[in-house]
C-alpha cells in the first residue's frame, strides 16, 4: 500500500516563519522568505522584521554590512519581499528568543517610497481604502488567520456530529426571506428590455424567469434534512440592502444547519453547543491573535469570551422578555410593549443587566418573524429562537420550522407569498413531512464578537457595501 503523501513535503526547504520561531534549537542553512515589516540600521548592521502572514510575530533578520548579503540592502525598504539564508541563532536582544544571521539576501520583490504602509499605524478607515494591501499589516494578519481558523472549526464542528455538508445555490428564483431585498442576476438588456407596457418580458432572460442572488441557502436546505436529516450549509449569501451602519454588508457568509426530527428545545441545545465550541477554538488556537486584538482593539476580550465559554444560556419567552424590561424602570430610546421588535438596546439590557450572560428568546408574536416559522398552539406566536449575547445582542435566529401543509399555506398568504410560487418547497409537506428546525449564524457578525473589531468591513476580505465593489 502506498505512503500518505507528505503534508509538507513540497515547502521542506523553506519552512514558515512561524515553524523557524519555533525552533528547538539553533541551525544552520535556514531559508526564510516574507516581506519588509521594518528596517532598522545600525552601527555597520541592519534589522530587517520579516513576516510571512504564518503568525503575528516578525523574523528578526541580522545583516552585517561587511557580508556579501548587505549588497541587497539599497533596495531593502519597507515592504519588500525578500528570501534570507542563514544561521538561526539565539537572539541576544529583547523580544524574541531566535535571530537569523543572513548570509545570503535576495530581494524577490523591491518597493518604493510611494508605498503606503510605512511604519506610521494607519487606522481601518484608511486602510479599507487600499484593502488589497491591509492583509499585510498586523490587525488584518490577525484577523483573517482567525478568520480561516475559525471557518475551518466549523466544518469540524458539523462533519464531527454527522452532518451533511450542502452547497445549495448562489442564484435562485426565491426570497426566501420575502423581504425582496435581493440582487437581480439577468442578461437582458438594462436599457432596453423585452415586453410591453412597462412589464419586462423575464421569459426571455435566461433562465426564464426573475432570479437573483441568494438571500439564504435555508429553503434548500429544509429540502436535503428530508433525506439526509442533519445537514448544514456554508456559503455566501447577499442583501442588498443601501445600508451603511457598522453591522451591515451586501455580501457576506452564512452558516444554517437544518435537523430533522428536531423542536425548538433541541434547536436551542445545538446553537448553544455550536457557538460555545467555536468560542473555546477561538480561545485554544488564536490565542496569539487574541492578544494582540485585547491589547490594540478591544481590552477585557479574553475575560469576556472565558465567561461567556463557562456561562449558562439563560432563555425566556418573548413575553417573558417583554415583562423584564416594563418592569425594569429604565427609558428606552424605542418603547417597550408587545407586538414590537426587540431592538438592541433592549437585548443588551436582557444580556447585561438582568441574565449577565447569553439568553434564548423564544416564542416571539408571529407577525414579527417569517411565514416558515411553525405557529405555536396559542395561534399568536411561533417557534423562533434568538440567541442574544453581551456587548452585541442577537447573534444567532433560528426556528422549529412549520411543518404541517395547511397552516403553512396559510401563513405564505398572511406574509404576502404565493404558494403556488414555492411548490416545490410545499412538496416536502405533501410527502413525508417530518418536525424539523434550524438556524443561521453570521458568520461575520461572530467574527465581530470573538474579535472586538467593530466594523463588519474589517472581518471579511474585500466588504461589498453600498457604492463599494471595487476590490
Amino acid at each position: 500500500m502506498a505512503q500518505a503523501d507528505n503534508p509538507v513535503s513540497w515547502r521542506q526547504n523553506r519552512p514558515r516563519i512561524r515553524e523557524i520561531l519555533h525552533s528547538e534549537q539553533p541551525r544552520g542553512d535556514v531559508v526564510a522568505e516574507g516581506w519588509v515589516r521594518t528596517v532598522r540600521q545600525g552601527k555597520g548592521v541592519a534589522f530587517l522584521a520579516v513576516n510571512d502572514g504564518s503568525c503575528l510575530a516578525s523574523l528578526q533578520v541580522v545583516v552585517d554590512a561587511a557580508a556579501p548579503a548587505s549588497a541587497a540592502l539599497p533596495r531593502v525598504g519597507t515592504g519588500a519581499c525578500v528570501r534570507a539564508r542563514g544561521k538561526l541563532i539565539a537572539s541576544p536582544g529583547t523580544g524574541q528568543r531566535w535571530e537569523l544571521i543572513a548570509d545570503e539576501l535576495v530581494v524577490l520583490g523591491p518597493v518604493d517610497e510611494t508605498y503606503p504602509l510605512q511604519k506610521k499605524r494607519h487606522g481601518p478607515e484608511f486602510l479599507r481604502e487600499i484593502a488589497h494591501l491591509r492583509p499585510r499589516t498586523n490587525l488584518f494578519g490577525a484577523v483573517f488567520r482567525v478568520r480561516s481558523r475559525l471557518a475551518f472549526a466549523v466544518h469540524r464542528f458539523f462533519q464531527e456530529r454527522g452532518f451533511l455538508y450542502v452547497h445549495t445555490p448562489i442564484i435562485t428564483a426565491n426570497d426566501c426571506e420575502g423581504a425582496g431585498e435581493m440582487f437581480r442576476v439577468t442578461t437582458l438588456d438594462p436599457f432596453h428590455p423585452p415586453g410591453t407596457g412597462g412589464q419586462v418580458a423575464w421569459r426571455e432572460d435566461f433562465f426564464g424567469e426573475k432570479t437573483g442572488l441568494t438571500v439564504s441557502g435555508q429553503l434548500e436546505g429544509e429540502l436535503f434534512a428530508m433525506a439526509f436529516a442533519d445537514i448544514y450549509t456554508f456559503g455566501p449569501t447577499f442583501r442588498a440592502e443601501n445600508s451603511n451602519t457598522s453591522r451591515h454588508a451586501a455580501e457576506f457568509w452564512m452558516i444554517e444547519p437544518e435537523m430533522a426530527f428536531a423542536d425548538l428545545t433541541a434547536d436551542c441545545d445545538l446553537a448553544e453547543e455550536f457557538f460555545r465550541y467555536l468560542v473555546k477554538v477561538a480561545l485554544r488556537e488564536c490565542a496569539e491573535e487574541l492578544a494582540f486584538f485585547e491589547e490594540y482593539v478591544s481590552p477585557g476580550l479574553t475575560a469576556r469570551l472565558e465567561a461567556v465559554a463557562a456561562a449558562d444560556f439563560g432563555r425566556m419567552t418573548y413575553g417573558e422578555a417583554i415583562e423584564q424590561l416594563q418592569r425594569s424602570g429604565r427609558t428606552f430610546a424605542f418603547p417597550v410593549q408587545w407586538g414590537s421588535d426587540l431592538q438592541s438596546e433592549h437585548e443588551r439590557f436582557l444580556t447585561e443587566q438582568v441574565v449577565n450572560g447569553p439568553l434564548f428568546v423564544t416564542d416571539y408574536p408571529a407577525e414579527l418573524k417569517a411565514f416558515y416559522m411553525r405557529l405555536n398552539d396559542d395561534g399568536q406566536t411561533v417557534a423562533a429562537m434568538d440567541l442574544l449575547v453581551p456587548r452585541v445582542g442577537e447573534i444567532i435566529g433560528g426556528s422549529q420550522r412549520e411543518e404541517r401543509l395547511p397552516l403553512l399555506e396559510r401563513r405564505m398568504r398572511a406574509r404576502g407569498v404565493a404558494p403556488e410560487s414555492l411548490n416545490w418547497y410545499l412538496d416536502t409537506r405533501r410527502w413525508g413531512s417530518c418536525p424539523h428546525a434550524g438556524f443561521g449564524l453570521g458568520f461575520e457578525r461572530f467574527l465581530m464578537y470573538v474579535t472586538g473589531v467593530e466594523n463588519i468591513r474589517d472581518v471579511i476580505p474585500f466588504p461589498r457595501t453600498p457604492g463599494n465593489a471595487r476590490f
